[in-house]
């Protein structure tokens, strides 16, 4: 079974060069690793089977780079794409290490810093739809406040909306075949970030001109950072119909965004999560926000990408195998599970007001005397999950 571990181009793996490419500097220490060139990156990440690459902006090119450098930077990023036939569908914008970016980018006090925002991002967009971009997500990182005082909150949300609406203007105005992906964190680097979670985000996006071309980049870590489940998250951005991106990795549980790999940390969600993605027909990229423990070389980091795309190809298998067990079906079908898919009034209100097994003759009682048996069906999912069924 090994053969079925291996990824290919199919299973639409992507990565960000800031994932790989992670020196291994956090707020404690040094870079343990030198600069890794994009160029290496995509070969690097063909030859492993991925699909594609994701870039900020920033991590192309150097901020403030001169045109002449950034054309020549360009090219030679799109030659090794169409040499190893990686794909860019997705891209976004660095609004967060500048020190410019201290208060915000979309949000910021400063107009002059909110307007700079915009039109770095219009500048890089156009750059993500000529290398084949679909997808441009947002994520905010310094959108957000560490006291009461600095951030009228419901002005800033209008910066927000005004920030998106104009975003969605130009993709309009340009005929550019691209949505916007929001990407909700809780906090870090900020105290509290605006749209923290999913569904913050999801109730944001309604009060938009263009509601239809923006939807959720949600990230494993950053709603369990929240105390969330995230494949419920996940669930909730399908229904709306908003899951245009997601960002994969592992976190145990509610403290700094770890970033591991995928797989590592709550293994169980990740499980749900893969088994929900593959059962719900998600057809974008799966696509992997993690960073290299820094304790490692590039061996590591190599071997933590093919890892990431490894784990996600085993849980595949072992969700699609709980899902054709016939024990597991005949749990499913005790705990009533089918019956959840069954309208609860589908006669309409007349009719359930005119039943009477619906309230006068129904008995409480007996009915709370049913067990729902879900502890028989978690243990068949947990055993499936270790590979003992």
């Amino acid at each position: 079974m090994p053969e079925l571990f291996s990824p290919t181009p199919e299973d639409r793996f992507t990565f960000g060069l800031w994932t790989v490419g992670w020196q291994g500097r956090d707020p404690f220490g040094e870079a343990t690793r030198p600069a890794l060139d994009p160029v290496e990156t995509v070969e690097r990440l063909a030859a492993l089977g991925a699909y594609g690459v994701t870039f900020h902006d920033d991590d192309l090119i150097p901020f403030g780079a001169p045109e002449a450098e950034r054309e020549a930077i360009v090219k030679r990023f799109r030659a090794a794409l169409d040499r190893t036939g990686l794909a860019v569908p997705m891209a976004t914008t660095n609004l967060f290490t500048h020190p410019v970016f201290k208060d915000g980018g979309f949000t910021a006090n400063d107009r002059d810093v909110r307007r700079f925002a915009l039109r770095k991002t219009l500048r890089n967009i156009d750059l993500a739809v000529e290398l084949g971009a679909t997808v441009y997500v947002a994520w905010g990182g310094r959108e957000g406040a560490e006291s009461g005082a600095a951030k009228d909150v419901r002005i800033a949300l209008d910066r927000m909306k005004e920030a998106f609406d104009l975003l969605g203007q130009y993709v309009t105005e340009q005929g550019y075949d691209l949505r916007f992906a929001i990407e909700p964190k809780p906090n870090e680097p900020r105290g509290d970030i605006l749209l923290p979670t999913i569904g913050h985000a999801l109730a944001f996006i309604e009060r938009l001109e263009r509601p239809e071309l923006v939807g959720v980049n949600p990230e494993t870590g950053h709603e369990q950072m929240a105390g969330l489940n995230f494949p419920h998250g996940i669930a909730q951005a399908l229904w709306a119909g908003k899951l245009f991106h997601i960002d994969l990795n592992g976190q145990s549980g509610i403290k700094y965004d770890q970033d591991f790999r995928f797989g590592a940390g709550d293994l169980r969600q990740a499980f749900w999560l893969v088994d929900l993605l593959e059962t719900a027909g998600y057809e974008g990229p799966r696509h992997f926000d993690f960073k290299p423990v820094r304790t490692d070389g590039f061996d590591g980091v190599w071997e933590s990408a093919k890892n990431c795309m490894r784990n996600y190809l085993i849980l595949k298998e072992r969700a699609a195998a709980f899902r054709a067990d016939p024990d597991v079906r005949e749990a499913l079908a005790a705990s009533r599970l089918p019956e959840l898919a069954v309208p609860t009034a589908a006669d309409g209100l007349a009719e359930l007001l005119a039943d009477p097994t619906a309230y006068e003759t129904f008995d409480a009682d007996a009915v709370a005397a049913r067990s729902m048996a879900f502890e028989h069906l978690d243990q068949l999912a947990l055993e499936h999950l270790l590979g003992v069924r």
